[in-house]
């Protein structure tokens, strides 16, 4: 597998969000987007990344950015998160990891000891012709939205 770098084309991904509705890559043609992965919602790290995002909406909107996160909870899980929390944005239900895959946001992780295969917290900003021009690994939940805007001066 081809690992992908800033100033490729955006892979194609297709999900369902939290209301039903399918969610396709097309559907940004000529728009700027924030693709986030996260592991879960209602935990810790994850509440924080999207709150901040959340809180930091406005800011990001003004720049031309939607925002989409995805993870491999089901709708009715997103629906409660969303509604929990207040989120202005769109989260897909990845249940069978298609996308996390396809955007190497699933892989082997690590922890008390154990290694398994789970999501890989990471971030994609892409522009309006659907070239990546940020990939954020190393996020840092609390301070999410101040990363991207770093990746965009």
């Amino acid at each position: 597998m081809s690992s992908l770098s800033i100033g490729q084309k955006a892979p194609y991904f297709e999900g369902v969000d939290q209301n039903g509705k399918t969610i396709k890559l097309s559907d940004f043609a000529g728009k700027k987007l924030i693709l986030y992965f996260y592991p879960k919602d209602n935990t810790p790290g994850c509440t924080a990344e999207a709150c901040n995002l959340n809180d930091n909406l406005k800011e990001l909107t003004k720049l031309g950015y939607y925002v989409v996160g995805v993870s491999p909870d089901s709708i009715s899980s997103h629906q409660k998160f969303i509604s929990k929390f207040n989120l202005g944005f769109t989260l897909i239900s990845d249940t069978e990891a298609n996308i996390l895959k396809v955007y190497e946001a699933w892989g082997t992780k690590k922890m008390y000891g154990k290694t398994y295969e789970g999501v890989l917290r990471k971030t994609y900003v892409i522009d309006e012709t659907g070239t990546i021009i940020a990939i954020i690994d190393k996020v840092d939940t609390k301070n999410h939205t101040k990363q991207i805007l770093a990746t965009l001066k």
